[in-house]
């Protein structure tokens, strides 16, 4: 059986030998997608590599293509994905995966492109595929994480891209909390987030291997009960101000 790649460190890496085979096993049956999404930017090395824009928001502005891009692994790219990536005007890669992870897989990033540490789980690891998603919302490491990411999408001159090993877990977490706070309806946000497994070529309900709703449906649920709302968890949680907010929408907002 393959242990997920973005919850293998969650296993507490006993023997760390284990982990690091499956996470290339994982990586390995992830690399070839059943279909390419129009959203694809159609890298041979990374099958999860898509625009995060396109969507409508819920009072009628659009969220910008070419802005802000998501991802698994960059380990594998090719030099024509370099190229593309180049081409993207992708100035700055945010690496939210473990030490481990980077160090087994290190990061292949364009010309002129700034590789950032992001790391979501530091020493809060999960134990499997939902806990993840309650680390999301209890840890202040993670929290850290994902409030740099979305500042580093304000300043950045160019292009963002961020990824995790898979591009579905910890990636799919960055990009609802970027959607919803930009205004896009759950619907949509439910079907970015599901749209890995197509990416991936994993059915649907393969929880290690891809996602499921049930696991998104558990970090809004957290959001809810711990904060009450997802803007105050944008707020206190993430620890986003006003200002901040208002220059995302202004960024990526048409």
């Amino acid at each position: 059986m393959l242990i997920s790649v973005d919850i293998v460190q969650g296993m507490k890496l006993r023997p760390i030998v284990i982990s690091v085979l499956a996470l290339i096993a994982t990586v390995a049956s992830g690399t070839a997608a059943s279909a390419a999404p129009a959203d694809s930017m159609n890298l041979e090395g990374a099958s999860n590599a898509r625009d995060v824009g396109g969507y409508q928001t819920t009072d009628g502005h659009h969220v910008r293509t070419g802005m802000v891009f998501r991802s698994n692994n960059l380990h594998s790219l090719t030099t024509a994905d370099l190229a593309k990536l180049q081409a993207a005007d992708v100035r700055v890669i945010d690496d939210l995966r473990t030490g481990l992870e980077r160090a087994f897989q290190a990061d292949r990033v364009p010309t002129g492109a700034v590789d950032n540490v992001r790391d979501v789980f530091g020493k809060d690891l999960p134990m499997g595929p939902e806990a993840a998603y309650e680390v999301f919302i209890n840890s202040s490491n993670a929290n850290q994480a994902f409030a740099t990411v979305l500042r580093d999408i304000i300043t950045a001159n160019g292009a963002v891209l961020y990824h995790c090993t898979s591009g579905k877990d910890r990636t799919g977490w960055t990009s609802a909390v970027l959607l919803t706070i930009l205004g896009v309806d759950r619907a949509s946000v439910n079907q970015d987030f599901l749209l890995s497994n197509a990416r991936l070529g994993v059915p649907e309900g393969d929880a290690m291997r891809g996602v499921t709703q049930e696991e998104l449906d558990t970090s809004f649920n957290l959001v809810t009960s711990k904060y009450g709302s997802f803007d105050n968890y944008v707020h206190k949680g993430l620890g986003l101000t006003d200002n901040e907010i208002a220059a995302l929408k202004s960024k990526l907002l048409s």
